[in-house]
């Protein structure tokens, strides 16, 4: 196997995980699509930001569910997503099913008490937050 064959069979490979990993997207939102809606997501992302910055910079939560928000924070600020921002609609899905998966995991690990210490906005967005990461404890 030379060179060129080589570079041929690693890129298919990458070509057929991305194909994968978006057919894998798709189904996520097809099955959840209650979770939040466009208009709500972008109305909520000032605050998750301030959300995310403040709980990055929280020492009392463990280093390992800091590295994950810092992790999130730079795959958000990148130019280069899974999927490409500028399709319609499935573009900022991945951004979005990222996020409620880390802060799922911020949450089964820490409890709502950091998530709801740190919430910059109102209660209702805290609640979209919480139904965001579908969590049991969302309030009102």
């Amino acid at each position: 196997m030379n060179w060129w064959d080589a570079g041929i069979a690693i890129i298919g490979g990458i070509v057929l995980v991305y194909a994968v990993l978006l057919v894998l997207l798709a189904l996520y939102a097809r099955k959840h699509p209650e979770t939040v809606g466009m208009k709500e997501a972008l109305r909520l992302l000032p605050d998750l930001l301030v959300l995310l910055r403040r709980l990055t910079a929280d020492r009392n939560l463990p280093r390992g569910i800091r590295i994950r928000l810092v992790l999130l924070l730079v795959y958000l600020a990148s130019p280069i997503d899974l999927v490409p921002d500028f399709l319609p609609v499935i573009g900022y899905a991945d951004d979005a099913i990222i996020v409620a998966l880390v802060l799922r995991s911020v949450i089964r690990k820490a409890g709502q008490g950091p998530l709801e210490r740190h919430w910059p906005g109102t209660p209702a967005g805290l609640a979209l937050i919480s139904r965001l990461a579908r969590t049991s404890s969302a309030k009102a």
